[in-house]
């Protein structure tokens, strides 16, 4: 995006004020861009301006000045620019009369694009400029949109290796789920900010699109896989809370995720050790980054490795425990299936490089590689399970009992690869800012399977498959500029356009995955049992483009009111063109107060994997703990067009998702090192679109399946699709406070969250079904709050955290006919850290110090489940970890 606000901030803020050197403050006469750089580096106090307001002056050499607002005095004397100090250590220039300073003589030596400052500790609370939300980079209290800013110390502070997890753990608002015995959704989890789906939240690098996971998620969201982020390489996390379609384009409607990452010079090294109470869980990570700069370039490269072993909150499955008293000789494991973690390996990398040319231009590129495998357990299938190890004539002399005579515990895993280049090329002119550059991201997803049958080829089928792989690829183009206009109003223009092109890819499995061998007419299941293999038919090459042009300005009205209105237009193929718009506005009361408002539309198209993606897999009934099997297609496939046939049933082609977004708050900074914010948001979000009704199959409908090679055609007994189907209404409230204090010669640091939010439908098929209805409406907490509390004494810095998620409810039976209501719980988190030198630093802490459980649940309580499967927070109990840390810098 473009940046015309150049931040100088060379060195990081002090607890307090910077004392002057013995012989002052000593400046050379340069340029006044430079001479600011050489004060905030010399001082230690950040300094924010305008580079048009810059480029055409030169500063005098100043000796001796006492302090800084003498040396900005001086520095500024004659030049028609003003300082003023927006909070303790940060100071912002600014024209007296911003349209005769733009009518100054310009420079003929460009300024370059600067960096903006890393958010240490001491910036945690004070008044970062933030880069989402407005291509003015305005300071976090002047945003027009509520924004939260999470520094890389914060984010590095959760034991986690997952982005996804550290958000869930700082951010009320955002939500994440374990889901155990999910296919691949143990792997690649959903997440939501504010309880909407995963893919109404756009997620950036460095303001850059990011690609999104191969996986279809939960009710068929398709979104970027945050774990894939190495943390250590992130210095902030800006989340935008708010609509921003028109200025992004499509999936913001939740709001954005902008992932910043490090590009200071140094290496870092860390290795952290953890455990679950309980016992197992065991993860090592181990991370290292090397950044440097040389002549006009600078690069970091960051790497991390994490094992962690599987977890398994589980009890001994009801079939299994009398398979045991039946047959006291076996020894069966304990428990047959495991409801927990799987276990995971992981290699996560990202690079950044820059390169800055003679007339201050610069070139860029960040890239990314990441790889890694998983285990899972699936369900156990009994001994007895007819239509595994049922009789049939279509085998001589062979029993499934012969392979596995005490059931067997399918293992289900999957291998990726996750990789993404962006380079570009920027310049910050005299009037006019522009960024272009282009992308290619690609997320590849094999899944495998073993200990497990196709049991309709008997003795010739193998034990282990390879069941075929999704993959997501994606091209992008940008060319962003922006510039400000000297008309009777100081004015910021932005405009752009932006090329996007998406393949989704499906790649058959192993013939003997899908394959429907002769037992299948004696009713023995086809395919790999428990994930039937990806079959020719389904497998192809689909595809989606996308143009888009974009205008964004934004005006300080009056002194008080701010303003910014910005237009979108999309054409996509296949669904034709949408325009999405947005109106911002602030206003500030005085002492430290301000009103903020948006008002915007969104526009979310299907992608290529919701539309033609399709999955077929087996599970077991928690009521007759059989085999079953169901699948969920494409609404404009083959499939479709069976159930079509029925009189009342009306499968559809999918159609965009249009939103209303519609926000206001308030914000108050009454004293230093103090901020509070209060704002209240509504999303109306139509044409929505879900799993359909489940659909139970004649035998007629299933000797169509087959004749089509749908896997396990003959066997299945359920379908789905994704529909258009209803429209909700989100409402909330989001309050943050933050406080620093000094005491006895340390820092305390307090920050608390709370988020309140309710979804309602409106119309569609759910307000049929009040169970279903209801269970939409209360799936995730109206009520998240978190509070973070911090104490530095020299090499000492000690933290806690509460973090509250309130009532949620779920399916009480297999048949979904009730609820079950989960109460609210609260988690403890502790750590305390000690620099040992100035280099190495031990950190040891505890993450649900007091080792809360969820409620037990009654869903699939049969198959040895304890805690929901849903559950919007880990439920494996307390986490203790120790974590050692070198940099070749002092440790923060």
């Amino acid at each position: 995006m473009p940046r015309s606000l150049a931040a100088f901030a060379l060195s990081c803020l002090a607890a307090g004020p910077a004392l002057a050197a013995p012989g002052g403050i000593n400046v050379d006469a340069q340029p006044l861009a430079d001479a600011l750089n050489q004060l905030a580096a010399e001082t230690g106090f950040v300094i924010i301006a305008n580079a048009p307001d810059l480029s055409a002056r030169q500063a005098p050499r100043i000796a001796g000045a006492g302090d800084v607002e003498e040396a900005l005095t001086l520095l500024l004397e004659g030049s028609g620019l003003r300082y003023k100090s927006r909070t303790k250590g940060v100071w912002v220039i600014e024209a007296d009369a911003p349209a005769t300073a733009r009518s100054a003589p310009l420079t003929t030596k460009p300024v370059a694009p600067l960096r903006l400052p890393p958010l240490q500790d001491s910036l945690r609370i004070f008044d970062p400029v933030v880069v989402t939300g407005s291509r003015t980079l305005p300071l976090f209290s002047e945003s027009m949109a509520p924004i939260e800013v999470l520094p890389g110390q914060e984010i590095m502070a959760p034991a986690s290796d997952d982005v996804i997890d550290i958000l869930a753990h700082l951010v009320p608002s955002f939500t994440a789920q374990r889901l155990p015995l999910s296919d691949g959704n143990v792997y690649v989890r959903p997440s939501r900010l504010r309880n909407l789906a995963p893919d109404h939240t756009l997620v950036l690098i460095n303001g850059k699109r990011r690609h999104k996971s191969a996986l279809l998620g939960p009710e068929g969201a398709q979104a970027p896989d945050l774990a894939q982020i190495p943390a250590g390489a992130i210095q902030r996390i800006e989340i935008l809370k708010d609509g921003a379609s028109a200025q992004y384009g499509a999936d913001a409607i939740a709001g954005i995720i902008n992932i910043i990452t490090r590009d200071e010079a140094g290496i870092d090294i860390f290795t952290q050790h953890s455990q679950y109470q309980d016992g197992d869980g065991e993860q090592y990570r181990l991370g290292i980054a090397w950044g440097a700069e040389m002549h006009r370039a600078r690069w970091r490269i960051t790497g991390e490795y994490s094992h962690a072993a599987p977890t398994s909150r589980a009890r001994q499955r009801e079939d299994a425990l009398a398979w045991q008293q039946e047959h006291p000789e076996v020894a069966l494991r304990n428990p047959v299936q495991r409801w927990g973690q799987p276990e995971r390996e992981d290699i996560r990398s990202l690079m950044n490089f820059a390169y800055v040319r003679d007339n201050g231009g610069e070139i860029y590129a960040q890239g990314s590689y990441n790889q890694g495998a998983g285990l899972s357990d699936f369900n156990w299938r009994h001994p007895e399970t007819a239509s595994l190890y049922g009789p049939t004539d279509a085998f001589e002399d062979f029993s499934l009992a012969d392979v596995y005579p005490n059931g067997f515990t399918p293992q289900f895993g999957q291998d990726y690869r996750d990789g993404a280049l962006l380079s570009g090329y920027r310049n910050a002119g005299d009037r006019l800012d522009f960024d272009i550059s282009a992308g290619f991201g690609r997320n590849r997803i094999d899944y495998f399977l073993f200990d497990t049958i196709n049991a309709s080829m008997g003795p010739e089928s193998p034990t282990a498959f390879n069941t075929g792989s999704l993959q997501q690829t994606e091209y992008t183009v940008n060319a962003d500029l922006r510039q400000s206009l000297a008309w009777s109003l100081p004015l910021s223009l932005a405009y752009g356009t932006e090329y996007r092109r998406e393949i989704y890819t499906i790649r058959a499995g192993d013939p003997a995955s899908y394959a429907i061998g002769a037992g299948a007419v004696d009713g023995l299941t086809s395919g790999s049992n428990g994930f039937p293999g990806y079959t020719p038919l389904q497998a192809g090459d689909f595809d989606q483009e996308s143009h888009a042009v974009y205008a964004d300005f934004e005006s300080n009205l009056t002194p008080r009111l701010k303003l910014g209105m910005a237009a979108r237009y999309e054409d996509y193929s296949g669904f034709g063109e949408a325009i999405t718009g947005k109106v911002s506005a602030r206003y500030a009361l005085g002492n430290g107060a301000a009103l903020r408002a948006t008002v915007s539309t969104g526009f979310r198209p299907p992608t290529p994997g919701q539309i033609f993606g399709e999955r077929t897999s087996q599970g077991v009934s928690a009521l007759t703990l059989d085999v079953f099997t169901q699948g969920r297609f494409s609404p404009t496939g083959p499939v479709a067009a069976i159930l079509n046939a029925r009189p009342d049933v009306s499968i559809a082609p999918l159609r965009p998702e249009m939103s209303e977004n519609l926000s206001a708050g308030i914000i108050f900074s009454p004293a230093d090192k103090l901020f509070l914010s209060l704002d209240a948001y509504q999303i109306e979000i139509d044409d929505r679109f879900t799993l359909s009704d489940i659909y139970a199959l004649t035998p007629v409908e299933r000797a169509r399946l087959t004749a089509l090679g749908v896997p396990g055609g003959e066997s299945i007994t359920e379908v789905t699709f994704f529909q258009n189907d209803f429209r909700t209404r989100t409402q909330g409230l989001d309050l943050m406070a933050q406080f620093s204090h000094s005491v006895s010669n340390g820092e305390v640091s307090i920050k608390a969250s709370y988020t309140y939010n309710t979804i309602k439908v409106l119309n569609g098929s759910l307000q049929d079904n009040p169970v279903r209805l209801r269970r939409f409406e209360e799936f995730l907490p109206a009520h998240s709050a978190q509070t973070t509390a911090s104490f530095d004494h020299g090499p000492w810095r000690l933290e806690g955290r509460v973090r509250l998620s309130g009532a949620w409810s779920d399916y009480a039976d297999d048949e979904n006919l009730s609820l079950q209501r989960f109460g609210a719980k609260a988690f403890a988190d502790i750590a305390i850290s000690y620099a040992l030198t100035d280099q190495w630093r031990l950190r040891i802490g505890a993450e649900n110090l007091f080792n809360t459980y969820p409620d037990e649940a009654g869903l699939q309580k049969s198959k040895g489940l304890i805690y929901s499967r849903n559950a919007p927070y880990d439920t494996d109990g307390g986490l203790l970890y120790v974590r050692l840390s070198w940099a070749d810098g002092k440790q923060p």
